[in-house]
C-alpha cells in the first residue's frame, strides 16, 4: 500500500466502493486521514463495514466537514450529467479527484531521491497489453517494476515507493479526468477513436481527457505518441511546437523519418541518425498482429525512456508471455493460427 498523507488530520468523502474506492480509503487511513465512505449499492458497503470501515450516508452529511470527495473513475462528472455527489462537492466547494492524483500527491511529497519513476499508458485500444509489456521489459532488464492502474492491482494497493521503483500505470479517460498533478517521466497515448463518448460529450471531450496524461511533462521526459489516427498525429504535432519533452512517434502502418515503426513485423528505430531494424516481431507469438506492434513500438520507446539499452529491451519484447486470458489461440488451418484477442 501507498500512504496519502496530502490530507492527514482532515476528513476526505470517498464515494464507490469498489476496488478503486477501498484502496483510496486504506491509503488514506495509513496516511492519517479520516474517510467517509458510501456507495449506492449495499453490497459494496457491506463489503466496505466487513473490512472495518464505518459508513456515511453522504447524501445526508455535512459537506463542510470534507477536504476532498475522492470519487471512482465509474461514476459520472460531467456526462451525461454530473454525479449527485459531483454536485454536492461543488455547491460546497470541495475538491474532486480520484485514485491517481492521490497517487501523484504522494509521490510529489516525497524526497526527491525517494520518487520512484513512472510510465503511464492510455489509448482506445492496447493499453493492457502495452501496460503488462512495459511491465516486462522492465521486469527481465532487472528494474523493481509495479503493474496496476486500470489494469490489475489499484494503483494505491502497489508496494509502497522508493527511489530505484518504476510504476507502470494504465490510466483510462476516466481516471484522467480526475488527475491533475501527476508528473510521468514515459507517457504513452497509443491510439484514439471515439469511445466513451457518452462520459466526454464529444470527441473533443474525450481526447481532451486523454491529452491530461501528458500534463506536468518537462525537459527529460519521455512522451511516446502514436501516429496511425488522425487526433494522435494531431497531438503529436502541437506538442512538438512546444519543444519541452523527448518527443516519440510511433507508427504500425508507415516508416518515418524520425521515431519507431514497424513493417511487415520488423521493428525500425529511427530515433538516431538512421533508421535500424531492432527487432522482427514475427517471432513474438504473443504479439501478432498490426496492433500489437504497435504495442510493441511503443513498449520498446517507454523503455528507451526510462534508460534500457535499445537492444535489450528489443530482446525481451520477444520473450513477452502476453496477457492471461488474452492472445489465446482457438484454431490453426495450414498456416494460419486464429487468435482469441479479446477483453473478455
Amino acid at each position: 500500500m501507498i500512504p496519502v498523507r496530502a490530507f492527514e488530520g482532515q476528513t476526505v468523502a470517498v464515494f464507490g466502493l469498489a476496488r478503486t474506492g477501498l484502496a483510496a480509503a486504506r491509503a488514506l487511513v495509513a496516511g492519517g486521514a479520516q474517510v467517509a465512505l458510501w456507495d449506492e449499492k449495499p453490497a459494496s458497503r457491506a463489503v466496505a463495514e466487513a473490512e472495518g470501515f464505518t459508513l456515511t450516508d453522504l447524501k445526508t452529511a455535512d459537506w463542510s466537514q470534507f477536504a476532498a470527495l475522492m470519487l471512482s473513475p465509474g461514476v459520472p462528472l460531467t456526462h451525461p450529467a454530473p454525479h449527485w455527489t459531483v454536485e454536492r462537492a461543488k455547491q460546497a466547494g470541495v475538491e474532486i479527484l480520484g485514485d491517481m492524483e492521490l497517487f501523484a500527491r504522494a509521490v510529489n511529497a516525497a524526497p526527491e531521491h525517494k520518487r520512484p519513476k513512472i510510465v503511464a499508458i492510455t489509448g482506445t485500444n492496447g493499453k493492457s497489453t502495452t501496460t503488462a509489456l512495459v511491465g516486462h521489459v522492465c521486469a527481465q532488464a532487472g528494474r523493481d517494476v509495479r503493474i496496476g492502474g486500470n489494469i490489475g492491482i489499484g494503483v494505491l494497493d502497489l508496494p509502497d515507493m522508493h527511489g530505484g521503483a518504476v510504476y507502470v500505470l494504465e490510466m483510462s479517460s476516466y481516471q484522467l479526468d480526475l488527475t491533475s498533478s501527476l508528473h510521468a517521466d514515459v507517457t504513452v497515448i497509443l491510439n484514439l477513436s471515439p469511445d466513451h463518448l457518452e462520459r466526454h460529450g464529444s470527441m473533443e471531450g474525450y481526447v481532451t481527457a486523454k491529452r491530461r496524461i501528458l500534463l506536468n511533462q518537462g525537459k527529460g521526459d519521455t512522451a511516446v505518441i502514436g501516429v496511425d489516427d488522425q487526433w494522435g498525429q494531431q497531438i503529436c504535432t502541437e506538442i512538438t511546437a512546444a519543444n519541452r519533452r523527448t518527443i516519440v512517434p510511433i507508427s504500425a502502418s508507415k516508416a518515418m523519418g524520425r521515431g519507431i515503426y514497424v513493417l511487415q513485423g520488423l521493428l525500425y528505430d529511427a530515433t538516431g541518425e538512421r533508421a535500424a531494424e531492432v527487432a522482427d516481431l514475427n517471432r513474438a507469438r504473443s504479439l501478432p498482429g498490426r496492433h500489437n506492434w504497435q504495442n510493441a513500438a511503443a513498449a520498446y520507446a517507454a523503455a528507451k525512456g526510462l534508460g534500457i539499452a535499445a537492444d535489450e529491451a528489443a530482446e525481451h519484447l520477444l520473450t513477452f508471455p502476453g496477457l492471461a486470458h488474452r492472445m489465446e489461440t482457438v484454431a490453426t488451418l495450414g498456416r494460419v493460427r486464429f487468435v482469441n484477442d479479446s477483453k473478455a
